[in-house]
C-alpha cells in the first residue's frame, strides 16, 4: 500500500506540473494565479498546496525538469560510444524531446527571468553542459571547425534555430515531430559539411568567443 500510495503522489506532482507548464506558457508565469492552478488540475487549492507550497517551486521543477531530460538525452546517447552518429541522434532526440515539452521549453525561454539568482545560474549551468556536448560532437564530426573555434557559435546556430520551433510549428500539421527532426538534421549537417568545406579551404576569419552559451 505505501508503495501504490507514493506512486499516486508522484503521478500526481506530474500532472500538476503538466497543466502548470501549460498555462504559465498561456499565461505568464506572473499572470498565473495558484487557485488557476489547481482549477486546472482539477483539485482545490488546499490540496494543491499539499503537493506544492507555492508558485515559484512548479517554476523551478519546470524548468529545471526540462533541462534535466535534456541532459539525460545527452548522457544516453555518449553512453553509446558511437561516435560519429552523436551528432545526429543528438540534433533528433532534442527536437524529439521539444515535441512532447513544447510548454516546458517555452516557460524556461520567457520565464527564467522570474527565478532567483541562485536557481538560475544552476540551471544555466546545466544549459551550459547540454551545449558542451553538443559542440563536442560538431568537434568530433567536422575537427577543422575546432580548430578554428567555431563549434560553439554553430551551435548556438543550431539552439537558435529549434529553440523556437514553439512559436511557429504546429505539431498536429502536416509535418510530423518526428519528420521535422529529420529535416532539421539534414539541415544541420549539410550546413556543418558546407562550412568545413570553405573553412578548410582557408575561407574566413578565426571565431571570437562574444556568445552567451545558454539555450
Amino acid at each position: 500500500m505505501p508503495r501504490g500510495r507514493a506512486a499516486s503522489f508522484d503521478q500526481q506532482r506530474e500532472t500538476i506540473l503538466q497543466r502548470a507548464a501549460e498555462l504559465f506558457a498561456a499565461r505568464g508565469y506572473s499572470g498565473t494565479s495558484m487557485h488557476e492552478l489547481a482549477t486546472a488540475a482539477g483539485m482545490s487549492k488546499a490540496l494543491l498546496y499539499h503537493y506544492y507550497t507555492e508558485k515559484y517551486q512548479l517554476l523551478v521543477a519546470i524548468g529545471e525538469g526540462h533541462i534535466d531530460r535534456l541532459l539525460a538525452l545527452v548522457a544516453k546517447v555518449a553512453a553509446e560510444k558511437r561516435t560519429r552518429e552523436q551528432l545526429p541522434r543528438l540534433i533528433r532526440g532534442i527536437v524529439e524531446e521539444y515535441a512532447d515539452a513544447r510548454y516546458q521549453h517555452q516557460v524556461l525561454v520567457q520565464d527564467i527571468k522570474y527565478l532567483s539568482p541562485k536557481d538560475r545560474k544552476r540551471i544555466r549551468a546545466k544549459e551550459r553542459q547540454v551545449v558542451d556536448a553538443f559542440a563536442a560532437a560538431i568537434a568530433t564530426t567536422h575537427p577543422q571547425l575546432a580548430t578554428r573555434q567555431l563549434t560553439k557559435p554553430l551551435t548556438m546556430l543550431l539552439f537558435g534555430m529549434i529553440n523556437w520551433l514553439f512559436t511557429w510549428f504546429q505539431h498536429d500539421g502536416r509535418i510530423s515531430y518526428r519528420e521535422m527532426a529529420e529535416l532539421v538534421t539534414a539541415f544541420v549537417l549539410g550546413g556543418l559539411r558546407q562550412t568545413a568545406k570553405t573553412y578548410a579551404r582557408g575561407q574566413g576569419e578565426r571565431a571570437k568567443p562574444n556568445f552567451d552559451t545558454s539555450i
